[in-house]
């Protein structure tokens, strides 16, 4: 027989075991996303959480190159959502980073212009479009004596600047934009013009004073004026505007870059109909208008655009005029000898 005491001993096991058991059940979902910093409002997220009773996981990279790493490391495992620059998207599904997105199970997906949806390869069948922007240069108007409008004061820098500029450690925007510096295109895959891209960025090394990304906030050198001049790209440039009004954004005038961003699923995704939802959710033109506004970039959501202030729709840095961007293009793929060729450059640099 068992005794009173023994029965309620298990009695007080299976109450501790039933517990664990509800909280286990209760344990909100987790959606895992591979993202920039600063790039998802923690106001809209928080809201996405309660709506959908789950708990988003940001896992942040400095670069694409950084990006591209990190996936190469795990084969894209463990992340639901990956954040990706056009030009890489094809090349990411191919490796079999991503999954096909089923645009039907994202009713807001309707609202995305669908030039964005076909600006890159496999971006039809892969990506859904977030923002784009520009690639462009700040600095400190009132640290520097003569106003910058060209690469070349950024990778020929007069010596007030030199050990007080910095540049991205991303190889697409290192070279591309010292070939746009020496009048070739972005794009080029001529072995001499790549040489001289080299010779360029080889030259300009020993002025660099880092070359990581800025901070957005309060900690950045370009507020604290360790760095004068900076390689960024054009929504976080009017971020830090917001710190300190000196300092300006200008698209160079021999060209820049113009990029968009995708949302992609992963092909390991654990909780693709959480990441489904979540795309919608951020497609809902309201949450894309108010997106946008807290990253400053221009969105392909065109319902949104309808709600934005006007203010936002003519400023000439969130949305440049044609004319402004007369000399800029879109990356595209490099054949193999030209990647060998671009991927020796940047490691020689960066190493």
């Amino acid at each position: 027989m068992v005794s009173s005491a023994a029965r309620s001993f298990f009695l007080s096991v299976f109450l501790l075991l039933s517990i664990g058991i509800s909280t286990s059940q209760a344990a909100p979902r987790q959606l895992v996303i591979l993202t920039w910093p600063d790039y998802l409002d923690p106001a809209l997220v928080a809201r996405f959480e309660q709506q959908y009773d789950a708990k988003v996981d940001e896992v942040f990279f400095s670069s694409d190159d950084k990006r591209t790493e990190m996936l190469l490391s795990n084969g894209g495992i463990g992340y639901d959502l990956i954040l990706v620059s056009g030009i890489v998207l094809d090349a990411y599904a191919k490796r079999g980073w991503l999954m096909q997105i089923e645009h039907e199970r994202a009713p807001n997906l309707q609202h995305l212009d669908p030039r964005w949806l076909n600006a890159f390869e496999g971006t039809a069948e892969y990506g859904v479009p977030y923002f784009w922007g520009t690639t462009g240069i700040i600095y400190r108007s009132d640290l520097v004596t003569t106003p910058i409008t060209r690469w070349q004061q950024l990778f020929q820098p007069a010596p007030e600047l030199q050990g007080k500029i910095a540049m991205v450690d991303t190889s697409a925007d290192m070279i591309g934009m010292a070939l746009k510096s020496l009048g070739y295109s972005a794009n080029s895959k001529n072995k001499e013009q790549l040489a001289e891209a080299e010779t360029l960025l080889l030259r300009q090394k020993p002025y660099v004073g880092t070359y990581q990304y800025p901070p957005l906030d309060e900690r950045s050198p370009l507020l604290t004026g360790n760095i004068m001049a900076a390689m960024i790209y054009s929504g976080d440039a009017l971020k830090l505007q917001e710190h300190n009004e000196q300092l300006k954004y200008v698209t160079p005038e021999e060209g820049s870059s113009i990029w968009a961003d995708y949302f992609t699923l992963g092909a390991q995704s654990r909780e693709p109909e959480l990441a489904y939802a979540f795309l919608d959710f951020i497609n809902e033109p309201s949450h894309a208008a108010r997106q946008a506004q807290f990253v400053y970039y221009a969105t392909p959501n065109t319902a949104a655009k309808a709600l934005l202030p006007e203010e936002f729709l003519q400023h000439p840095i969130i949305y440049p005029d044609p004319a402004s961007l007369d000399h800029s293009e879109f990356y595209h793929r490099q054949p193999a000898t030209a990647m060998r060729q671009r991927n020796h450059i940047s490691a020689r640099v960066l190493q």
